[in-house]
């Protein structure tokens, strides 16, 4: 099987495509653009961090897991 991304110019291929997935040539998957699940993502995040607070996390986890690979070398 073969995917393919396809922008749709003229609202008459839409149709030409729903033709053919009735026939069971091909089958459709819509995807929400990244725009739309970020927008989601945001609503339901109550404080979106600031870019310190992340990186803050970031380090974090690292120290964690420098830790992990010393205690295991040693």
């Amino acid at each position: 099987m073969e995917a393919l991304n396809v922008q749709i110019v003229n609202p008459k291929a839409k149709s030409l495509l729903l033709n053919l997935e009735e026939m069971n040539l091909i089958r459709i998957e819509i995807k929400p653009a990244l725009s739309e699940i970020l927008a989601k993502l945001r609503r339901n995040e109550a404080e979106i961090p600031v870019p310190e607070e992340i990186a803050e996390e970031v380090e974090l986890v690292r120290q964690k897991r420098y830790e992990v690979q010393m205690q295991n070398h040693c």
